[in-house]
């Protein structure tokens, strides 16, 4: 008899364990999962950290004919960025003097916070991701993320050192969008994405006059509305549209930008305060 306590007394201990989880009240759980959180990221960032570290010594092994080589791309690129900064510059002016001319309101102005991804939850690669920057840096709830493809996802919980971005991908993320070249908006959704594999998100209440297939693809982005997103920001492809059960609309599939896999850069677009 005694040895068969002795088998279930682990079961017998996690059981118990399970229970009181489940009886304490849901402040005392917030409290310590933000707690455990903030236990991790001691060993978190500092991780980041090396990693750019052994990167940048990895660099320092390449000889000196690539490096001109790389340095002589770069320049190339960099002329081609400082000469869309200056058009975006004569944009933003001709915008607002459309705006003083017109009598508009102007659009909200946000601030970009460039931060390193710490890490990905691995129980859901196409779901969240740990970037490096958080209270410190007075990054808000609800923010959104974006990199040179679009749209990354948006803040979602805000630690003294950390964030937790929810990806686009995510079956939880829903955001307003619309066709390039159409304002007819419809309801974007992360889907259901298997680990490591292609990102895909689906599209509803799509107009059926719009069409799109594998060998035809049209760009899903951003429409404004709801006030979290500007519009414009790039979502996907959409590679699939057909009609919907009720025969009102369609429903179409999604291709995501496959770099949101392996990002390590992102930013975050932070709201300025109306003055």
């Amino acid at each position: 008899m005694p040895p068969r306590f002795d088998q279930a007394r682990p079961f017998v201990t996690l059981g118990v364990v399970v229970l009181v989880w489940i009886l304490l009240p849901v402040v005392i759980k917030g409290f310590l999962r933000v707690s455990f959180f903030e236990l991790q990221a001691p060993v978190s960032v500092p991780a980041s950290y090396l990693r750019d570290l052994q990167d940048y010594w990895s660099l320092r092994v390449h000889s000196k004919t690539e490096l001109i080589a790389a340095g002589r791309d770069l320049a190339r690129v960099n002329a081609s960025y400082e000469l869309a900064s200056q058009q975006h510059a004569e944009f933003l002016a001709e915008i607002r003097r459309l705006e003083d001319l017109l009598r508009l309101p102007a659009h909200s102005q946000y601030r970009f916070e460039h931060a390193r991804v710490v890490r990905r939850d691995f129980s859901g690669w196409w779901q969240q991701l740990v970037i490096r920057k958080g209270r410190n840096y007075g990054i808000p709830v609800g923010a959104p993320v974006v990199f040179s493809g679009g749209v990354v996802g948006r803040v979602i919980a805000v630690h003294a050192y950390t964030a937790v971005v929810e990806l686009i991908s995510s079956p939880t993320l829903r955001l307003a969008a619309v066709v390039e070249g159409d304002t007819r908006p419809m309801s974007f959704q992360g889907g259901l994405n298997t680990t490591f594999g292609p990102a895909h998100g689906v599209i509803e209440f799509v107009p059926l006059d719009i069409f799109a297939s594998a060998n035809s693809t049209r760009r899903l982005v951003t429409s404004g509305l709801g006030g979290v997103f500007p519009p414009g920001l790039t979502l996907g492809q959409v590679v699939k549209i057909e009609p919907s059960t009720d025969g009102l609309f369609k429903t179409g599939e999604v291709l995501l930008d496959q770099r949101l896999g392996e990002l390590i850069e992102v930013t975050v677009l932070v709201p300025l305060n109306e003055g």
